[in-house]
């Protein structure tokens, strides 16, 4: 009887090492990436000019340039990238399944989202704003009470038109081409959404323009799983981001994406160097 009490003890100490060794065994996400040789990364295919296939059917925007310098940064080669379309409603069920390594994809910092993914620092600061058609009477925020009012599901424009105009008739879509179309056929008074996103629009639509106000200021950044897991890639992606800083990369993507007169300048002079 003895024998066999001392028996089950041992079994199940073994048992128990074993389980601990295989929870202690967590994958280390930046060295799987490094043995696949390539990223895996979920970006927008709607959302000119961060993420958005034009009319020459190649995708393109500042969030694939930045996938791409990554790239560049890990493996010594911008073209060791694959992208995965993500949309507002689905991008972080398709990080924490292990669909995407990553997401960038115009993905702002709030609190929720942090208790369900890892977030990088910042790499571009937006505002919310609102979109309207030319000569329409929207002129602020407060003006949408009681209007109905366009936002993309899963996004902070949602959140943000019931804060500042809770009593706002919201008309939810899953993509921003839907949104937008919605826009254009008249179904609402207006479009709410990051500045960046609208700022797509209105340059192939000039009869809608843009509010002048913003009322918010939120951060993109690069979204991972949580856990140990992620570490040694948050840290290795966060001092990439710096690098990116004081090197100017960060700046030649905003002026090449989201220029303004001067940021044209800069960057005509800086693609003349290139040429040189």
């Amino acid at each position: 009887m003895l024998k066999k009490i001392l028996l089950s003890f041992m079994l199940l100490s073994v048992f128990i090492l074993c389980g601990c060794e295989k929870q202690e065994e967590q994958t280390d996400k930046l060295a799987e990436i490094k043995a696949r040789g390539h990223l895996i990364v979920g970006v927008k295919y709607d959302t000119k000019p961060f993420g958005f296939v034009d009319g020459d059917n190649v995708l393109k925007g500042y969030d694939v340039d930045l996938a791409r310098a990554l790239a560049g940064k890990i493996f010594g080669n911008e073209k060791k990238v694959v992208f995965k379309q993500v949309y507002p409603h689905n991008r972080i069920s398709k990080l924490n399944s292990g669909e995407v390594d990553l997401l960038i994809a115009t993905m702002t910092i709030t609190p929720q989202r942090e208790e369900v993914v890892r977030f990088s620092k910042p790499y571009y600061t937006v505002g919310q704003a609102i979109m309207v058609p030319k000569g329409s009477p929207i002129e602020t925020i407060a003006n949408l009470n009681g209007k109905r009012t366009i936002v993309v599901l899963g996004t902070t424009g949602e959140k943000n038109l019931r804060r500042f105009a809770p009593e706002a008739r919201v008309l939810g879509y899953k993509t921003y081409e839907q949104a937008f179309q919605a826009l254009r056929d008249k179904r609402a008074m207006a479009f709410t959404s990051d500045d960046t996103i609208l700022s797509g629009f209105a340059q192939d639509y000039p009869e809608f323009v843009i509010l002048p106000q913003r009322y918010t200021k939120e951060g993109y950044a690069i979204a991972m799983q949580k856990g140990e897991s992620t570490d040694s890639l948050a840290a290795d992606i966060d001092n990439i981001l710096d690098e990116m800083t004081r090197d100017g990369t960060l700046v030649y993507l905003k002026h090449k994406w989201v220029p303004s007169d001067s940021d044209k300048e800069i960057l005509s002079k800086r693609i003349k160097r290139q040429i040189k």
